[in-house]
């Protein structure tokens, strides 16, 4: 009988990152289907443990899952509570705004109220704007993107930071806009209790195994066309 890998995640609307659950729970986008992949190299099956944003680091440490696959940049910071696998994808960092907000470059935020995920890899970005306030978003909605985009829209926030590739979407919208680009390189990782090291070695293993046979490639070009596939077995 094949074992289950208790994956850890929000189910939120993200894509091309991730979709809400369907109602058979199915999951589409890149993060799960690089999860399944790596799963099914495993010679396991991906069952799904949903918490909110700001639980998803304690549901991995008391055990309610196996691995947190859910956008977690690769940090020093994160590096101290979790064990990450190799990365699974490296994003840039972008600012939304509102279409006419004038915003587009670093400078225009002075004095702006830009948000981000609060202990995220934005929120550090947001920080180094100059003269920017900055404003923290708890992650303990079920919809932490969405509380964000919902802030933008009524004028609570002029903008917020996050990965590039979840902005691609709503960047296409007419009332909202891309104002501009840092090219931060994170690299993404899905992460483990430490001390769990058999898992974590299976895992990696599993992912340098899609890496080399182009698998994880064809998802990524599948979801992210605009993007080129960052990855390569040496990374």
């Amino acid at each position: 009988m094949t074992s289950e890998l208790r994956v850890i995640c929000a189910d939120i609307s993200a894509l091309p990152l991730f979709e809400k659950a369907a109602p058979d729970g199915t999951r589409v986008g890149y993060e799960p289907s690089a999860a399944e992949l790596v799963a099914e190299r495993m010679g396991r099956t991906v069952r799904w443990v949903y918490t909110a944003w700001s639980d998803m680091v304690p549901a991995v440490l008391d055990g309610r899952g196996d691995v947190l696959w859910c956008g977690q940049g690769i940090t020093d910071a994160r590096k101290e509570i979790v064990d990450f696998t190799r990365p699974y994808g490296i994003f840039d960092e972008s600012l939304l705004v509102r279409a006419d907000s004038g915003i587009t470059s670093i400078e225009d935020v002075a004095g702006k109220r830009i948000g981000a995920i609060a202990g995220s890899t934005n929120m550090t970005l947001t920080e180094t704007f100059p003269g920017v306030i900055a404003v923290p978003f708890g992650g303990t909605t079920d919809d932490v993107f969405g509380e964000m985009i919902q802030a933008l829209r009524d004028g609570s926030i002029d903008g917020f930071v996050d990965d590039d590739v979840a902005l691609v979407p709503v960047g296409d919208e007419p009332d909202l806009a891309v104002a501009f680009t840092v090219a931060t390189r994170n690299k993404w990782g899905a992460c483990v209790a430490p001390g769990n090291d058999a898992l974590l070695a299976e895992l990696d293993a599993a992912l340098t195994s899609v890496i080399a046979d182009g698998s994880l490639q064809s998802q990524w070009d599948k979801w992210m066309p605009t993007l080129a596939f960052p990855l390569t077995v040496e990374d």
